[in-house]
């Protein structure tokens, strides 16, 4: 069962949030993880103050003793507003050898340090008992003139030293906010997106109907897009043409097999209602038959171009000496059509060269090639079939010096049934030879292309792999 699809903007817009809620949701753990470590540290080093701060109040008289607790003013004033706490830390005053004289949590049973918690070089120690949460001991010594007189102790529970509230809440309204903003923003450009792409969508369903003259707009600011609509509308000018030229085409090809048929039925119409007798029904009679062979001949180009099209024919690859094939092929067509006036020259390789091909496909795209090319000459004329080669390659180019083809009709001419508007009128055919020669000289491995046409000759160019 297949997938169910969804819009390019959902699609993009989904994933893209998706990748911010997660990466916001890593960075909301580390901050807060951070934020509770950087709070704990704050809070225990305000202790540290608040201690050091009680014991010097203690000895602020001057008098090696540790005064009266009641007449020391604020002693055990509420300090948790100082450290931006809910709760207040347990603050007690001991003498040195650890016995509590005064704390601030009158109802503590606790009466005495141990003295060896007091004596350890730490001044900030963690402690955890059985049974207890674990909770922080700051002390800071009561000293005059270098005398131990106590301690001033101050506990509070890890649990309240790293409690924040409004530090998360404002933490999560920040991850809110940039989680809404980054949703709007990836909202926003995943619309832009996808609005140009859904265009083209629509127009090439319309160019699925038929329908070429698409609308699309042509002020995309991203390249890549703007890059794509034009090059859609490029291809459906394109397609607009192939398919008007196919159209002529057929009906091209529809008028070269009905012109013999019509002139052979009313030929032999003649010759059969006795309007025509002796000499002149036995002309009609060999203009039919003429026309019949050429009626043939298309009909077998067109029955070899789809049998080749569909890899119905095999090739006969054989290794042969590109000088001597091209020779051959040259004399083949010089001793069939011999044109006054026309020369052939042959320009073969200095140093001959191994190819692996159909000898007789071969043959086949040269002699088209030169038909062409005398074709388009007006006599007289010169033909020149040059050969090039590369480290792998072997190159005959077969240059003109006939009129050249129309810059216009340069890009359809290995289309099939194309015919050019001045060799339409002057020469029959399907317009098949060019498509068909392409066709096998790719299926040799190689290539047939157009060189160069100017109204001083035109130069077709085969390439062939060289043996290894």
């Amino acid at each position: 069962m297949p997938k169910k699809k969804i819009s390019l903007q959902r699609y993009w817009t989904t994933r893209y949030l998706l990748t911010i809620i997660i990466g916001l949701v890593i960075m909301a753990i580390v901050s807060a993880l951070w934020i509770r470590h950087t709070t704990l540290e704050n809070r225990l080093h305000m202790l540290e103050f608040m201690a050091e701060e009680t014991a010097n109040r203690l000895v602020a008289n001057e008098e090696p003793a540790i005064p009266p607790l009641n007449e020391v003013p604020g002693l055990f004033s509420e300090r948790g507003d100082l450290l931006n706490m809910e709760s207040n830390p347990s603050i007690y005053i001991t003498d040195s050898r650890g016995a509590i004289l005064a704390n601030n949590r009158p109802q503590s049973p606790l009466k005495r340090f141990d003295p060896t918690l007091l004596n350890n070089p730490k001044e900030v120690i963690k402690l955890s008992e059985k049974g207890y949460e674990p909770f922080y001991m700051v002390k800071k010594p009561i000293e005059f003139d270098s005398v131990l007189l106590g301690w001033v102790v101050i506990t509070e529970t890890q649990a309240n030293l790293s409690k924040v509230n409004q530090e998360y809440q404002q933490l999560t309204i920040m991850i809110v906010s940039l989680a809404l903003i980054g949703w709007a923003a990836v909202y926003i450009l995943s619309r832009k997106l996808s609005k140009p792409i859904k265009e083209v969508s629509k127009a090439a369903e319309q160019v699925r109907k038929g329908n070429y003259e698409v609308d699309l707009p042509s002020d995309a600011k991203a390249e890549e897009v703007d890059e794509l609509i034009h090059s859609f509308k490029e291809m459906s000018q394109q397609l607009q043409k192939l398919e008007s030229l196919r159209t002529e085409l057929l009906a091209g090809v529809t008028h070269e097999l009905k012109t013999p048929v019509t002139s052979i039925s009313g030929l032999l119409q003649a010759i059969d209602e006795e309007v025509v007798s002796g000499e002149e029904a036995k002309e009609f009679l060999e203009i039919s038959l003429k026309e019949t062979a050429k009626m043939r001949t298309m009909v077998e180009d067109l029955l070899a171009f789809n049998s080749f099209a569909a890899n119905a024919v095999p090739l006969t690859m054989e290794e042969h000496s590109i000088n001597e094939l091209v020779k051959e092929s040259v004399y083949q067509w010089e001793a069939g059509k011999p044109v006054a006036g026309l020369t052939v020259e042959v320009k073969p390789l200095q140093d001959d060269a191994s190819v692996r091909v159909d000898g007789v496909r071969l043959q086949q795209i040269m002699t088209n090639l030169l038909n062409n090319a005398g074709q388009a000459m007006a006599l007289p004329g010169k033909i020149e079939v040059i050969m090039n080669e590369s480290q792998s390659k072997v190159m005959i180019d077969i240059k003109d010096t006939g009129t050249g083809i129309p810059q216009e009709e340069q890009s359809f001419i290995f289309e099939r049934f194309y015919r050019g508007q001045e060799k339409k009128y002057k020469v029959g055919g399907l317009g098949l030879g060019l498509p068909y020669s392409k066709m096998m000289a790719q299926a040799m491995n190689g290539d047939l292309e157009l060189i160069e046409s100017t109204s001083s000759g035109t130069t077709f160019r085969i390439s062939l792999p060289k043996t290894d």
